[in-house]
């Protein structure tokens, strides 16, 4: 669905790259994580793959397409969820879903039932003006669908919003990927990478330092512990036990055995922890 190759870019138009030399392919079916803190260069490469940079150096084809050579018909498979929120403030948020909706040559979705699906049904005569931030990411996730895109580009979809709504939001997601829609998603939330994504890339300054599935990066780079909680004499007690030593295997089944157990944890490491340990970079 996606292929990068060399991918260069600079604003200033020198060799100050925002973008240096990246390469990376996106399956089609799949959830592809573009991992990094602010300034990485993440909403860069999203923004070369939707036009809305131009092309200067390497190559890019989104769904066999070249991306210095997008058309209408291109733009009528895909959807994009920007960060910062860019709407028509004086129109409802029913009102800028039907405007954009009669953008496409192909069949919508009902925009009231995208504004449900968000939880803006009750505001959809409302200004967007008038919206929270929060509600107007919802409105901008929500017009990202109204096309029923093949290939769906989501930058920071959860970023600023309460639990309850991050967790409907990722629900939405994952519907729409188990239905076969193709996901690039550009975020510095490693829970929610975690959880969403089929293979992630990491990058920083520019460059990718890795790309595999987050379950292989937490073989690689964790470590095979278990935490065990247990009452012992009447007190409650904490033990780290590794699942790779003889000695340590016969200890937690000596504590299954003869203690009381309250929990037992995995202790395998995060995305954030292995992001740090592979780059040498905090996540902000």
């Amino acid at each position: 669905m996606i292929e990068v190759n060399n991918l260069y870019y600079s604003y200033s138009n020198n060799t100050e790259y925002a973008v240096k030399g990246i390469s990376f392919e996106v399956k089609e079916g799949e959830v592809f994580g573009f991992l990094g803190p602010n300034g990485a260069g993440k909403s860069t490469t999203q923004k070369i793959l939707t036009g809305l940079l131009p092309l200067q150096k390497g190559s890019a084809r989104v769904m066999d397409v070249d991306v210095s050579q997008l058309t209408s018909e291109f733009y009528n498979r895909v959807g994009v969820s920007f960060e910062n929120p860019n709407l028509y403030l004086k129109l409802t948020g029913l009102e800028n879903l039907e405007y954009f909706a009669s953008l496409y040559d192909v069949p919508t979705a009902d925009p009231m039932n995208l504004l449900e699906m968000v939880g803006l049904k009750e505001a959809a005569k409302k200004k967007a003006g008038e919206y929270s931030k929060g509600m107007q990411q919802r409105l901008v996730f929500a017009r990202s669908l109204i096309n029923s895109p093949k290939i769906w580009f989501l930058d920071e979809p959860v970023s600023g919003l309460d639990p309850s709504t991050s967790a409907s939001i990722r629900k939405v997601i994952k519907e729409r990927n188990s239905e076969g829609t193709t996901i690039f998603l550009t975020t510095h939330n490693m829970h929610v990478a975690d959880e969403l994504c089929d293979r992630v890339a990491f990058i920083v300054s520019g460059e990718i330092s890795l790309i595999d599935s987050p379950r292989n990066l937490k073989l690689k780079y964790g470590k095979r512990l278990v935490e065990v909680e247990y009452k012992a004499n009447g007190s409650l007690r904490k033990e780290k036990i590794s699942l790779t030593q003889p000695a340590d295997r016969e200890r937690l089944n000596s504590l299954l055995n003869s203690e009381v157990i309250e929990t037992i944890h995995s202790k395998e490491a995060t995305l954030e922890e292995i992001f740090i340990k592979a780059t040498g970079e905090e996540l902000k």
